[in-house]
C-alpha cells in the first residue's frame, strides 16, 4: 500500500467531496478503495446511523460504540488491499465523546489503529456548516446543529496535532487545490525515499 489516507471533519465539511476528488487524482496510478463510516453494508454502520437519527443519551453511546465496531471493521477487511486506501471520518469521531474520556480515549485509538501522515482534517466555520447541512434535504442527526458543531469543533481541536489542518469554507475545487499540495508534498518525501539496508 502507497496510502492510508483519513479524511475528518463535522457533518457538512465536504469529507466525501474530497474523498472522490482524491481518489480520481490516484486511480491511474493503482487500486483505490474509498470507506466512508458509518457504512450501510454491515450492521454496526447502520446500527451507528439509526443512532445519529433517533438522538438522546444512550443512543449517543450506541452510534459511537457501533460506529467504532464499523471503523475497525473497515481497518480489518481494506487496510493494505489497495494501493491508496481513503477512509472518510476515522479516529476522529472520539470528539463526540464525553469531555472527559474523549483525549485519553483517542490516544488510545491511534495507538491501536493505523495512522500515517496522510490525515486531513477539514476545518468549516459552524455557520457554513449549518447551510451545507440544511442545503441535503435529509433527516437531521444529533450533531448536525449549530450549537453541537461549536462544541464539538473545540472539542476536536487539542487533537488535531497529527492532522493537516484544511481550512474548508471555500469551493470543493479550491479546498482540493490545498490538499493536493499536501498530498504531492507527501507522496514526493515518502514515496521516493531510498530504501533502508537491512
Amino acid at each position: 500500500m502507497k496510502r492510508f489516507i483519513a479524511i475528518d471533519g463535522l457533518d457538512g465539511s465536504g469529507k466525501d467531496t474530497q474523498a472522490r476528488l482524491i481518489r480520481e487524482k490516484y486511480e491511474n496510478e493503482g487500486t483505490v478503495i474509498i470507506r466512508s463510516h458509518p457504512t450501510s453494508d454491515n450492521i454496526f454502520g447502520r446500527n451507528s446511523k439509526a443512532a445519529l437519527e433517533r438522538g438522546g443519551k444512550l443512543n449517543k453511546i450506541i452510534a459511537t460504540l457501533c460506529y467504532g465496531a464499523d471503523a475497525i471493521r473497515s481497518v480489518i477487511k481494506y487496510y493494505g488491499k489497495a494501493d491508496t486506501v481513503i477512509f472518510v471520518r476515522y479516529t476522529l469521531a472520539v470528539s463526540y465523546l464525553n469531555k472527559a474520556i474523549f483525549l485519553p480515549v483517542y490516544k488510545l485509538v491511534c495507538f491501536a489503529l493505523p495512522v500515517s501522515e496522510y490525515f486531513f482534517y477539514l476545518d468549516v466555520s459552524p455557520e457554513k456548516l449549518v447551510e451545507r447541512v440544511q442545503k441535503r434535504n435529509e433527516k437531521e442527526e444529533m450533531f448536525e446543529n449549530y450549537e453541537a458543531f461549536v462544541k464539538v469543533r473545540q472539542k476536536a481541536e487539542p487533537v488535531l496535532y497529527n492532522w493537516h489542518v484544511i481550512p474548508a469554507d471555500d469551493s470543493p475545487e479550491e479546498i482540493f487545490a490545498k490538499i493536493e499540495i499536501i498530498l504531492d508534498e507527501l507522496d514526493s518525501k515518502l514515496l521516493n525515499e531510498p530504501k533502508k539496508l537491512e
